[in-house]
């Protein structure tokens, strides 16, 4: 939506002023910018503090990478970790010491002595002491850059953290300890519980704050950070009164904020594109709670849209435009229907059948996000093929594991109970794990995966694929890096089936990464290859997985599902048995991802009923990207 942007007007909500930027990379650059503005125009040497996780690491890159180039230097920077496991190893692969070593301070010309990290070796009986002198030297930083958690936490500053709170030892709870043990190899009997953390009042004494956050599972706590009030339940929202600090988002971290939601409240907006229309008004009528043929001039009088009736026109006539436009984005026949008028529907009728390659990052997001639309192109008679770009097999238990090798003993075909007993005996928490123990993951995901398609009709033998992608292969949770191998293997297959339809998983939330590096690789194969004829006919549309869906201003296509085809849909999602009854990534929702997946779907289509469309059971919608 393009509109005219007045500074102040812009952060009306807002307590902290957020920084809305296209992606990460983007807001990272930006970061960058004031770090090493900062540090070249010191005369003396500059204190700056700074976190570990995930949220930095592409600000850590672009630091390294300016170190590099000439373009800044550490030599007179103190570095102060906020936070650090207690007690604990600092050599550990798992620590705060180590990660904050390989990700930045080892590749810059940083002094070691000009280095904090809480120590983790000090005695029990001295660790308080400890505090309070770290706290002095951490006090007054004349920058602190640090990412916030799916809840609001500032290091390990946790729900109900007082905002008097100084450099201390904390108690993790259960759910943080959960939240971290993807470090630790899932094993939640391997995660600390104590830590050492700066507390937030330390925090205030800094003389400037950035805050970081990306992907839609931040959006709730970016919202209540930035918007809302301050809550100890919402560690983070303590720092609002601070002078000079700032918010860096990227589009989808901040998709709560009103200036996303309704940036008609706070700017002059551009209404030419008929998506924003839809959107505004389909804002309007959660509002008023009313369906859009029942919205009357005063609705958008009394909800700030005076200014949208005057670029569109007539209230009456927006409302059936916006009906229709809605209304259009409803098939049930993804692939198109053949000898039909097509000119109102998302998808044309020819050719007729399509080719399709639905891409799901792992051997389950193919039935978990779109099985409803994956199980209908195959009944309509498209040629569908699967492409599973990871195997999956760190996402499987080891007892799955001992109960598949146990299911072969039994049934004759060879005894390796003991053998693989010997191997989970060696493993060792938070390092990856041994090859052969993934290889038999790898086979139990791709044996469920075959089973789901083969329960609705699709052949596994010619049109299921596994990629095994190389970036995956790394045996733990942190990934190895993308490169052109992954973009190859994928392209491999585009000139192979020659696509007519491709689905790719939109989802910018995934908490490691996979669905995102999954993503990008289709997006980049496609482009290497749209100078291929067969491309002028391939069109490439977004679903989303377990995390988020797509608002309905954004929708280009809606495929509604009867209650038989989600029964039909949830029994193909019941082939992967690995999965049932597990939730694989921390966080508040004791909800497996299908169940996230198909309640989410029975909402939009309650939300298309509520806006006037006919009532289905459920409905799975797609953007199209091209």
């Amino acid at each position: 939506m393009k509109e005219t942007q007045i500074n102040d007007i812009l952060h009306t909500y807002e307590k902290i002023p957020a920084e809305i930027c296209k992606d990460a990379a983007d807001a990272c650059t930006r970061i960058a910018d004031i770090i090493v503005e900062k540090i070249n125009n010191r005369k003396q040497g500059l204190k700056l503090g700074l976190s570990t996780g995930s949220t930095p690491q592409p600000l850590y890159r672009e630091l390294v990478r300016r170190c590099k180039a000439g373009e800044v230097s550490f030599s007179d920077v103190e570095v102060f970790s906020i936070d650090e496991y207690y007690p604990f190893d600092s050599r550990s692969s798992q620590s705060r010491n180590t990660r904050l070593h390989t990700e930045l301070l080892d590749l810059v010309d940083v002094k070691p002595e000009n280095i904090h990290i809480p120590d983790a070796s000090v005695p029990a009986e001295d660790v308080d002491a400890y505090c309070a002198e770290f706290d002095k030297m951490a006090s007054g930083l004349d920058l602190l850059v640090i990412g916030v958690g799916e809840q609001g936490q500032i290091g390990f500053n946790e729900t109900g953290s007082s905002d008097r709170s100084r450099t201390r030892t904390v108690l993790l709870s259960h759910k943080s300890r959960k939240r971290q043990a993807k470090n630790f190899g899932g094993e939640l009997s391997a995660t600390p519980h104590t830590a050492i953390t700066i507390g937030i009042h330390t925090m205030m004494t800094a003389r400037q704050i950035i805050l970081m956050a990306w992907g839609e599972d931040k959006a709730q706590a970016v919202h209540d950070i930035v918007e809302g009030e301050k809550d100890l339940c919402c560690p983070a929202s303590c720092l609002q009164a601070h002078a000079r600090i700032s918010f860096y988002t990227d589009e989808n971290s901040a998709s709560k904020l009103v200036r996303t939601t309704a940036p008609w409240l706070v700017q002059t907006c551009d209404w030419s594109a008929d998506k924003d229309v839809r959107k505004a008004v389909i804002w309007l009528c959660d509002e008023v709670h009313k369906p859009i043929l029942k919205l009357s001039q005063q609705d958008y009088l009394d909800h700030g849209l005076g200014q949208l009736l005057e670029a569109r026109g007539a209230y009456d006539d927006l409302n059936i435009k916006v009906f229709n436009d809605l209304q259009h984005t409803i098939t049930g026949w993804p692939g198109g229907k053949p000898n039909a008028d097509d000119s109102t529907r998302p998808v044309a009728s020819t050719p007729f059948p399509k080719r399709v390659i639905i891409f799901s990052p792992h051997p389950d997001d193919d039935v978990i996000s779109m099985g409803g639309t994956f199980i209908r192109l195959v009944e309509q008679g498209h040629d569908v093929h699967v492409a599973y770009e990871t195997s999956g097999n760190v996402a499987v238990h080891d007892d799955v594991v001992l109960q598949h090798i146990d299911a072969a003993r039994e049934l004759g075909y060879g005894d390796r109970c003991q053998e693989v007993l010997d191997i989970l005996k060696n493993k060792k928490p938070g390092e990856p794990e041994p090859r052969a123990l993934l290889n038999l993951k790898a086979a139990i995901r791709r044996s469920e995966a075959r089973g789901a398609v083969r329960s609705f009709g699709l052949n596994p033998d010619t049109n299921a694929h596994f990629l095994n992608l190389p970036f995956y292969e790394s045996g733990g949770i942190k990934k190895l890096p993308r490169t052109q191998a992954d973009v190859e293997i994928v392209k491999a297959l585009l000139q192979e089936v020659k696509p007519h339809q491709v689905y790719v998983a939109g989802d910018l939330a995934d908490p490691h990464g996979t669905h995102r590096v999954c993503t990008e690789t289709v997006f980049d194969a496609l482009e290497e290859l749209k100078g291929e004829a067969w491309m002028a006919e391939c069109h490439c549309w977004l679903y989303r997985g377990a995390w988020m869906e797509w608002e309905l201003g954004k929708v280009d296509m809606a495929v509604p599902l009867s209650p038989d085809e989600l029964i039909k849909k949830r029994h193909a999602i019941y082939r992967h048995l690995s999965q049932k009854d597990l939730v694989p990534f921390p966080g508040d929702d004791p909800r497996e991802f299908w169940q996230r997946a198909e309640e989410r779907t029975q909402s939009t289509a309650k939300h298309y009923d509520a806006l006037g469309m006919a009532e289905y059971q459920a409905i799975e919608v797609f953007v199209k990207q091209f």
